[in-house]
């Protein structure tokens, strides 16, 4: 340590005047630039993060007025309009998915739930790698395409190898009316067969 010292001494009482305020002055510069410049790095670093965040805001927003309208119950306009065979939630949402600019690589269907003379159809399906624009435009579509057809779960995640994209895991629910039940002469044909038999 000494040695360094040493040099460092012999170095300074050989330099003219002249350099050695140089040195005092480079010195000096050379922390205030490093200093700056992680400043500048740090201020760019958060403009991006408060820029992304804005994305994320207005995205949320979105979801928030989508959760708060919950899974509407449909009017009385849409009742009488509704018919006893499902819509196709499949091709609705892939038409859904192209509109919005990706392709949905499938879906997988839950069994069917009959309540109140109506018969709910759901479908889950996963998209990933969407940008909040697609996504935004995917939601929309499939809650202002169709009165019977509504999201009715939403798992919304960040994609861990690019942040400015979504991945979402959700449910859709499509209505339809109970169809009405089958011709009662065979259940008649079949007690009277018992009674014969």
């Amino acid at each position: 340590m000494s040695s360094v010292k040493d040099r460092a001494r012999d170095f300074w009482d050989r330099i003219s005047p002249r350099e050695r305020r140089l040195v005092v002055v480079a010195a000096i510069a050379l922390p205030l630039t490093v200093i700056i410049w992680l400043g500048l790095s740090i201020a760019d670093g958060l403009s991006n993060m408060e820029a992304r965040n804005d994305k994320m805001r207005k995205a949320l927003v979105v979801l928030a007025d989508l959760k708060a309208r919950g899974p509407a119950q449909p009017a009385d306009d849409v009742v009488a309009t509704m018919g006893v065979e499902p819509l196709s939630l499949d091709t609705y949402l892939s038409n859904a998915a192209q509109k919005a600019g990706f392709t949905l690589k499938g879906t997988t269907p839950r069994n069917p739930v009959t309540r109140n003379g109506f018969v709910t159809n759901s479908v889950s399906c996963q998209i990933s790698d969407l940008t909040i624009d697609q996504f935004k435009k995917f939601l929309q579509e499939v809650e202002t395409g169709s009165k019977v057809v509504i999201v009715t779960r939403l798992d919304v995640r960040r994609d861990f190898k690019t942040k400015e994209k979504l991945d979402a895991t959700l449910e859709v629910s499509t209505y339809s009316k109970e169809p009405p039940p089958k011709g009662e002469g065979g259940g008649s044909a079949g007690s009277a067969e018992k009674k014969g038999g």
